[in-house]
């Protein structure tokens, strides 16, 4: 079979790989469609993902749509649409017993955080636990089905957020995971959700999605106290600077977007004189399920896919998904 390796920052090869064979418990899926995530994008360009630096050869790719292959048990049948939870969890921790995706150990698709390297989705066939395994609804379409992960992630931020039903919020950059908090953010019930970003293309989808109010950044600012949820999906130290200027007193700002492992000039000030919560939110637990369903009623969510491009032009590919200007997400067809 043919697979996507990343050897070393800028060193992507599609090249040929060992067969897989599903053992115990798992089942064997010829892989569709991989979205270029924000992680595999710094594990290509600079050859690790904050701390976790490439020491093997690396498959990439955690959000992804696929077929069963061959499941021995017989529960899926041979062409039976699906996505994969990513996660394989690892030891329950006090304090922590409800948030299986804290606990410490575990891995994910596509990581280099343990050695062996976590293989990931970018190649044609794979193998993954059973229990990983969620159909796809025949009426979603598998390039659709794709943004499954993503979108949870975006789902499970509004979660950390609280009731969001009948708010007026903020999210605060309009990539990927912003346009899919946009979505995220109306269907659990927000009154409006307006959006900034740096450049106007990314407004343009925020606003095809539903936003309330499209602001770009290099002309005016979010207004002062205004919004009751504030969600930070750009990962630039001003914006979070900007969402605290934004949020009205005792308001609540996530923190979806991973922030530089450094230290940073942040502006609190405003943080504590108006009692504003400050939250991060990491991955997700159970919310791929509710986005399989959110995205098999809304074909409003294709406009989130801008680019098709096969694996074997995974340079193309990356470059695209690294300029904002012409993309938002950018699947791999395998």
């Amino acid at each position: 079979m043919k697979a996507l390796t990343i050897h070393a920052a800028e060193d992507i090869r599609w090249e040929d790989a060992p067969g897989v064979e599903p053992g115990e418990g798992e089942v064997r899926l010829r892989i569709s469609y991989v979205g270029i995530c924000g992680s595999d994008l710094h594990y290509y360009f600079h050859g690790a993902n904050g701390a976790f630096v490439i020491t093997e050869p690396l498959i990439p790719g955690h959000e992804l749509s696929a077929v069963v292959d061959l499941d021995p048990s017989g529960e899926f049948a041979p062409g039976t649409p699906v996505t994969a939870h990513p996660a394989r969890y690892g030891t329950t921790a006090l304090g922590i017993e409800d948030r299986p995706h804290l606990w410490p150990g575990g891995d994910y698709l596509g990581s280099a955080s343990v050695t062996p390297h976590r293989q990931g989705a970018a190649a044609q066939f794979m193998v993954i636990d059973r229990a990983n395994l969620r159909r796809l609804p025949d009426s979603l379409p598998l390039r659709r089905g794709a943004l499954a992960e993503p979108l949870a992630v975006a789902l499970h931020a509004v979660s950390i957020a609280g009731d969001v039903t009948g708010k007026k919020c903020l999210v605060l950059g309009s990539g990927p995971i912003g346009l899919l908090a946009v979505a995220a953010l109306l269907h659990r019930g927000a009154a409006s959700v307006d959006v900034t970003d740096v450049r106007p293309e990314p407004l343009e989808r925020a606003t095809a999605l539903g936003a309330s109010k499209a602001i770009l950044v290099t002309e005016a600012s979010p207004e002062d106290n205004a919004y009751d949820v504030v969600l930070e999906c750009s990962a630039a130290p001003v914006s979070l600077s900007s969402g605290v200027r934004a949020v009205r007193p005792a308001g609540i700002i996530v923190q979806v977007a991973i922030l530089p492992n450094a230290d940073i000039p942040v502006n609190l000030a405003a943080l504590v004189a108006k009692e504003v919560q400050l939250r991060g939110t990491q991955r997700f637990d159970t919310e791929i399920d509710e986005a399989i369903e959110l995205l098999a009623a809304d074909d409003r969510f294709d406009a989130v896919i801008t680019q098709t491009i096969p694996a074997a032009d995974a340079v193309d590919a990356f470059a695209t998904a690294k300029d904002a200007s012409r993309s938002a997400k950018v699947l791999l067809e395998l």
